[in-house]
Parts: C-alpha cells; sequence; structure tokens
C-alpha cells in the first residue's frame, strides 16, 4: 500500500524520530517534510498520514495548512504525534480538515515527546527521555497494523 506521510518535526525531532523507525521498517513510506515541500500530489498515495509534534496545543499550523491545500477528497488519513503536555485534544484542527475532504479516519497514534517550551525550559523541560524506545516501536506496530 502506498503511503505519504506528511510531518512538521522541528525544535527536538520528536516525531521525527517515530517516523524515521515507521520508514526503516517500510522503505516505500514517502515521508514529506512540510517545510521542505510545496507541491507533492498526495492523490497517487493510497492513505495520508498526519504526523507533528503538538505545539500550542494542536498540530504545528505549517501541517495543518499543508493538509487543508493538500489533501485529496475521500483519502484514507493516519495521525501521528508526540506531546509535552499528559493530555489534550491535539487533533481538532487537522481532524476538520479531513473531516472537510470526507477522509475516513483510521487511527491515530501518540506518545509523549520531550518539551522545552516557554517556562518549561526554566525546569529542564519536561517528558525527558521520550519518545522511548518502547514508544518508537509502539509507532511501528501502529503503523504495520493499519
Amino acid at each position: 500500500m502506498k503511503t505519504a506521510i506528511i510531518y512538521y518535526s522541528k525544535h527536538h525531532g520528536n516525531t521525527k524520530k517515530l517516523l524515521d523507525a515507521i520508514a526503516a521498517c517500510d522503505p516505500e513510506a514517502v515521508l514529506i517534510d512540510v517545510t521542505e515541500s510545496k507541491d507533492e500530489d498526495l492523490s497517487a498515495f493510497d492513505r495520508v498520514g498526519v504526523a507533528s509534534g503538538v505545539y500550542y496545543g494542536g498540530f504545528a499550523k505549517q501541517v495543518v495548512e499543508y493538509a487543508a491545500s493538500h489533501l485529496p477528497e475521500g483519502k484514507p488519513v493516519f495521525f501521528i504525534y508526540t506531546h509535552g503536555a499528559p493530555t489534550g485534544d491535539f487533533l481538532k484542527a487537522v481532524r476538520d480538515v479531513a473531516k472537510s475532504r470526507n477522509c475516513p479516519e483510521l487511527g491515530e497514534y501518540r506518545c509523549r515527546g520531550f518539551d522545552t517550551f516557554g517556562p518549561f525550559k526554566l525546569v529542564g523541560g519536561i517528558a525527558k527521555g521520550h519518545p522511548t524506545q518502547e514508544e518508537i516501536d509502539g509507532a511501528v506496530g501502529f503503523y504495520n497494523g493499519l
């Protein structure tokens, strides 16, 4: 199954660690950094993953905007993300984009990610050591189970 994963992973590269492990187990998966690729045709893929770290309580605006302008109508989607805060409705904006395009949702994988945003920097960050190898393996297991 041809899979594209559009992503935004800056600061600590937490989400990219998950995606690199997925790409290692499925060399045909295409990782698309939304800060580098502007014109990828996602209609050629069977499914599209949307991946991001959580910034200000949601997916990075860059990946949400990319999905809004590139996600084909009716294309199955899944979500992968890392977050510092333990709880929140982090998928709202990107899920709204997928719903507006009538894209069936295949599932989501989330795990903690090292975070030094704002006041967390003063205490050396939160979720240190994340994602762990177990969490990385969990992302691969999630992907393989799609």
